[in-house]
């Protein structure tokens, strides 16, 4: 298995990047962003692109996957809606589209979140915004697209998120959360259960395009 990963710097990115280069069955790991990883790895090719808008000049790079992990994201504190769309829905789209093109075969998932409000009509800004996005993708040509909506997120391994906004709750409940998701696996994932979630919807048929905490908690 050929697999492409947006935004594997995050702290999302990083788990679903550890456990396939850990995957005996994935045979090639390529990252795409803004900015490297720094990691080295017989499997892994980095491709470091500015414009995460337009791909016309890297589409060559961009054929013969059959997985995408898109774990791009960020918080939507202090931005407008119209800010949030153009990270969340605009850059995510604009990806999307090219790989279904490119790759007609490919298994799509999308890191979206609980919570997310798949009539686009709610309330909730960010919550709007990730269903306008979800609704979007499933769409889209690919062989299956999957949205994961995981909860509180447990980094294992060393990985730390970098968004300042998670860095002081994730310090303070840091030491709580073995215990939470113990508790209410319903709520609470870690990186390393979603990076194998991932591998294994991309293996085989999940039967629901929407990817809840529980389900990620429960897949072997």
């Amino acid at each position: 298995m050929n697999v492409l990963i947006f935004g594997a710097t995050g702290m999302v990115g990083l788990g679903v990047l550890r456990e396939c280069l850990l995957a005996d069955d994935v045979q090639r790991v390529q990252t795409v962003g803004r900015t490297p990883t720094g990691q080295r790895h017989p499997k892994l090719t980095e491709v470091a692109h500015a414009d995460l808008l337009h791909y016309e000049g890297i589409e060559a790079v961009l054929t013969g996957f059959d997985a995408c992990f898109f774990c791009l994201g960020v918080s939507s504190a202090g931005m407008s809606e119209a800010e949030y769309t153009r990270v969340t829905y605009d850059i995510t789209l604009a990806a999307a589209q090219v790989l279904a093109r490119l790759n007609p075969r490919m298994t799509f998932v999308y890191v979206s979140g609980a919570g997310t409000d798949s009539t686009a009509r709610g309330r909730s800004m960010w919550a709007r915004v990730k269903g306008r996005t979800e609704n979007a993708l499933l769409e889209l040509p690919f062989k299956a697209a999957y949205m994961f909506r995981p909860g509180a997120i447990q980094p294992l391994h060393g990985i730390r998120s970098k968004t300042a906004a998670y860095r002081i709750p994730y310090l303070l409940l840091g030491p709580l959360l073995p215990l939470l998701r113990r508790l209410f696996p319903a709520h609470v994932t870690t990186t390393e259960q979603i990076g194998r979630a991932m591998l294994i919807v991309a293996r085989r048929r999940f039967p629901r395009a929407l990817v809840e905490a529980r389900d990620i908690a429960d897949m072997r």
